[in-house]
């Protein structure tokens, strides 16, 4: 019923940086908080940054100070603002929305197909 599509990821060297976007399309009722998440090799994914309606915001300890979460509620679009990027930073990320279709129905987790961010010299 919703769909998410990120874009922006890409190759950057080490201290560089990268800006993720994330919309949302199809039949949307409202949207709740959304988030980032990424899964490096071997690794379980991991929270990076959510952001509620009304703009208050949650960071992963790895990426506070670095990284800066954003919403657009009139494009239904979450950003990701990633400076000072390093190679543990290496990962699949994947751009979510806590939506509902309807109003009376249940919220339900949505998820995008993920882009490959590389940081590597």
């Amino acid at each position: 019923q919703v769909q998410l599509v990120e874009s922006g990821g890409g190759l950057v060297q080490p201290g560089g940086s990268l800006r993720l976007s994330c919309a949302a399309s199809g039949s949307i009722f409202s949207i709740n908080a959304m988030g980032w998440y990424r899964q490096a090799p071997g690794k379980e994914r991991e929270l990076v940054a959510t952001i509620a309606t009304g703009g208050s915001t949650n960071y992963a300890d790895s990426v506070k100070g670095r990284f800066t979460i954003s919403r657009d509620n009139a494009k239904n679009t979450v950003y990701l603002q990633m400076n000072s990027l390093n190679p543990e930073d290496t990962a699949v990320y994947y751009c979510s929305a806590d939506a509902r279709s309807v109003w009376y129905g249940p919220p339900h987790e949505y998820w995008g197909q993920g882009t490959q961010v590389t940081v590597s010299s």
